[in-house]
């Protein structure tokens, strides 16, 4: 029933929004815009943590106007792995990972993303997450970053954007490549017209000065010149294979792993153990 009245919803919120466009182009593209930023999941209470960031060393980092939250899991190794989650979600969905990434001796780190987990704000946008990511490169200097869904695309716009760091290795799981793929599904999801797609692509470049048919994973992908380690789900039905593909095909230092059933979240043994055997063999 949940389930319906939520369809139910979203179909009337779309057919708001084109109704909108015709008369107020401007307040349709922020209910659009808004609708698509702002993440309704993933929020974290500090007096009610996972005990999986309990065990961590918590920072809490001021960028601007922004905070964000930093966990830190020390080991007595000399590297240091950086984890980067993805939308709707939190350092806490690395649990599973983690307990894996302990074995190395190794310290770990991980982060919440604008407007999830701890972290402010209520919008969430990839070149914002990198300006938080740099930070933690410049100051702990990571060896190693893994990046799920858009936190993996996240990790490939960052290495694009900010090369000649401390980063020698980067796995991406599940990571989307287009934008303008990610609009349109978006769009098709809230029955959106051409007209809002338009809308939305126009306030993307007014704002951040980004053309939607060029931000892509792979474009972005081929551009990165350290080792890399790609994994997607041909079961994943919340980013499909084909995007995947296309980060694999541009990435020419990365090996891409074919996984089968384990859909988006990719929790599995058997590739975590992969994994470590890239990251620490």
């Amino acid at each position: 029933m949940q389930k319906v009245f939520t369809f139910i919803i979203t179909k009337l919120l779309g057919l708001y929004i084109n109704a909108l466009g015709y008369i107020s182009p401007k307040k349709a593209t922020r209910l659009a815009y808004k609708y698509f930023s702002e993440p309704r999941d993933g929020r974290l209470l500090k007096e009610q943590l996972p005990p999986i960031l309990k065990e961590a060393d918590a920072e809490m980092i001021t960028h601007g106007d922004f905070v964000f939250q930093m966990y830190t899991w020390k080991g007595t190794g000399d590297k240091k792995v950086l984890l980067v989650h993805g939308w709707e979600s939190n350092a806490s969905r690395w649990e599973e990972f983690i307990a894996h990434l302990k074995r190395s001796g190794h310290t770990i780190i991980a982060l919440d993303a604008p407007a999830h987990g701890l972290s402010s704000g209520e919008e969430f946008n990839i070149p914002r997450y990198a300006e938080f990511i740099d930070i933690i490169v410049r100051q702990h200097k990571p060896d190693y970053m893994v990046g799920h869904s858009v936190g993996g695309a996240t990790a490939l716009y960052y290495q694009a954007h900010y090369p000649g760091n401390s980063l020698s290795k980067m796995v991406v799981l599940g990571a989307p490549s287009d934008l303008d793929t990610l609009l349109r599904n978006y769009t098709g999801l809230m029955s959106l017209n051409s007209n809002i797609l338009v809308l939305l692509q126009k306030h993307f470049f007014e704002h951040f000065r980004i053309k939607t048919s060029e931000f892509s994973g792979s474009l972005f992908a081929s551009k990165i010149r350290i080792n890399g380690f790609l994994a997607h789900d041909k079961d994943d039905l919340v980013v499909p294979f084909k995007e995947g593909k296309k980060i694999a095909d541009a990435w020419q230092d990365a090996k891409f792993v074919v996984t089968e059933g384990l859909g988006h979240s990719m929790h599995d043994k058997g590739l975590y153990s992969k994994i470590y055997s890239f990251l620490f063999d």
